[in-house]
């Protein structure tokens, strides 16, 4: 094999004579055979890779690996039975979430194109798809970063001996505030207390009492709004010029959250009370085991924890070399990702076992929080109570940062692969600008979720805008890569790049049992819309029609450009339906060179 030359050099001819006298090049005799190597040249630039293997690695885990394994993970888990939730699961991983994660990987590594231009070379009708993914992305980069802004403010509010959400002498505390620690003798607790760090989390973070509900909510919180545009500088300065910077980001984004947890579950494991919480966390229950929302969280929880379509994993692989062994990177990531889930149980059950003895209450009555709570009022009071309060509070509120972050890299660095490749002419050369352009509309979106009522506006976006889109969209590109594409010709794709075919289980995945899965979790999610509230606020009828309306917006770019490409075509009604379905050869970009042997 030769070594691969960037595109747009000079053909080259090497002659090497076979016939007698065997000198090099004009030394040869005129008559003798003689071997030309001809490199295939065009005027594209030659793709970005990776500066190294593991740059491609970590930016995929810490894709993965996000938030919703630090409190979405925990609390479902015990939701659903403990221990016996892992056998769900665990099937739901290997024969739904799994094969997904791998086909993306291989399709964004064979055909070298972001979410968008790939669709040419697998089945051209389904193009929609690709803008619908990078709608999503800018969705859920409307609302996720807000998050790390929260988890901004409560970093720099920590530097101080005291932390503020420790004390009910603040002037945002209220007359229910009590400090109820079983050293707390004297404190009475009842149903209309609050501890303080709910009132911090809810009355000087959020200010969310300032706000009746999402009819009307309020003028923006300047300090939010100053925390999230320096995320938001951080991240177009990790992600602007492209792999090769965020590649270097991730190898402290990605590796200081385990450093962190493992500090946090040493410290939570030398608790008073810390075995409560391990025993409430892994305690099977295994009659949860009949029933149907079990399974249905199950998938949905290992879907979006590995992430697949968002765009991000194709546009990743698509700067790998084009003989990387993707089969073993998916197997690696998407194993560390489920047992990073599995691990931040131990770090948050723990820490919730304290709680427990502390308050002389049951676990589940300190654990009855899910979502954000869980981390911001529940964990960040445990914090506040244990012996070098200000240390841990600043390294688990760094880790929440790094978390969120390595995400937001991957998910805009997903839209932008899409853009750049689908308009190289326009935007190749202007990369720079068009990520300035992106982040801003990026924070521009997310003015609402800084809003007093902002927090409610990011629970609809959680609901309704990303998750049964997103679902939707992976389970057509299933379909278009198995029955329109076809198994086979995805597999000998897969041969060529890897050496060996996929086996039997992979394909029966890819064709029967992925879009099975998927299916499974779209009509639960519609059979049982999921009830919102957050804090004592009951969304109204009408944020339902809302969130499906956020939710339908993204989704419709598939059947719009269907009719968009059946119109504009050329031919009969048949042929313009044969053009549509017949991919575009990828142009034999990985097949350099063509060696012939001339007389």
């Amino acid at each position: 094999t030769f070594p691969r030359e960037s595109p747009g050099t000079a053909a080259c001819a090497a002659g090497t004579a076979s016939g007698p006298g065997g000198g090099t090049g004009s030394s040869a005799p005129l008559g003798g055979l003689r071997t030309l190597m001809v490199q295939q040249t065009s005027l594209d630039r030659p793709r970005e890779t990776w500066s190294k293997k593991m740059d491609f690695l970590l930016s995929v885990i810490g894709y993965a690996v996000d938030l919703g394994n630090v409190w979405r993970f925990p609390y479902i888990c015990y939701q659903n039975g403990g221990g016996a939730f892992l056998l769900p699961y665990l099937l739901m991983a290997v024969f739904g979430g799994v094969p997904l994660f791998y086909m993306e990987l291989a399709l964004g590594q064979f055909h070298r194109s972001g979410c968008i231009s790939i669709w040419k070379h697998i089945c051209p009708i389904f193009k929609g798809i690709g803008f619908a993914i990078c709608i999503i992305a800018l969705y859920v980069a409307f609302y996720y970063n807000t998050i790390m802004a929260w988890a901004l403010y409560y970093l720099l509010s920590s530097f101080r001996p005291t932390l503020p959400w420790s004390t009910c002498t603040n002037p945002w505390n209220t007359a229910n505030c009590n400090r109820y620690m079983s050293s707390d003798h004297n404190v009475s607790w009842s149903n209309t207390s609050t501890s303080p760090a709910e009132e911090f989390y809810t009355r000087q973070v959020l200010q969310v009492h300032l706000s009746p509900g999402l009819h009307e909510l309020g003028s923006i919180s300047w300090q939010l709004a100053l925390c999230l545009l320096f995320i938001f500088t951080i991240v177009y300065f990790s992600i602007w010029k492209g792999v090769k910077t965020s590649g270097k980001v991730v190898w402290v984004t990605a590796t200081f959250p385990y450093l962190v947890l493992l500090i946090l579950l040493i410290r939570g494991a030398t608790l008073p009370g810390a075995w409560r919480g391990v025993v409430f966390y892994l305690k099977p229950d295994w009659e949860k085991l009949l029933s149907t929302t079990v399974w249905i969280d199950a998938a949905a929880q290992i879907f979006f924890s590995l992430g697949p379509g968002f765009g991000v994993l194709l546009a990743f692989a698509s700067y790998n070399p084009f003989h990387n062994n993707c089969y073993k990177d998916a197997l690696v990531t998407s194993s560390v990702n489920c047992l990073t889930s599995f691990l931040s149980g131990f770090v948050i059950f723990t820490v919730l076992g304290y709680m427990a003895e502390m308050r002389q209450q049951n676990v589940d009555a300190v654990a009855k929080d899910a979502g954000p709570s869980l981390l911001f009022i529940i964990y960040a009071e445990a914090i506040a109570n244990m012996p070098a309060a200000t240390f841990f509070a600043i390294i688990f509120f760094l880790m929440i940062i790094m978390l969120g972050l390595d995400s937001t890299f991957a998910g805009l660095e997903g839209v932008i692969t899409a853009m750049l490749d689908e308009f190289p002419h326009l935007l190749v050369k202007r990369r720079e600008w068009f990520v300035f352009g992106l982040v801003c509309v990026c924070y521009l979106g997310a003015l609402s979720t800084l809003t007093y009522g902002g927090a409610y506006v990011v629970k609809l976006f959680e609901e309704y805008a990303t998750g049964p889109a997103v679902i939707t969209v992976v389970l057509l590109e299933v379909i278009a890569v198995s029955w329109f594409y076809g198994t086979n010709r995805f597999c000998n794709d897969v041969q060529v790049m890897l050496g060996f075919y996929p086996g039997c289980f992979w394909r029966v995945c890819w064709v029967a049992i992925c879009p099975c899965f998927l299916l499974f979790i779209i009509i639960s999610f519609l059979a049982f819309p999921p009830e919102v509230r957050l804090f004592e606020y009951q969304y109204p009828p009408w944020t339902t029609v809302l969130g499906y309306c956020i939710g339908v917006s993204s989704f419709i770019c598939v059947p719009a450009y269907m009719v968009y490409y059946l119109l504009n075509a050329k031919g009969t009604f048949k042929q313009r339906l044969l053009k549509s379905i017949t991919p575009v050869p990828s142009g034999d970009s990985h097949r350099d060179f063509i060696v012939t042997n001339a007389v």
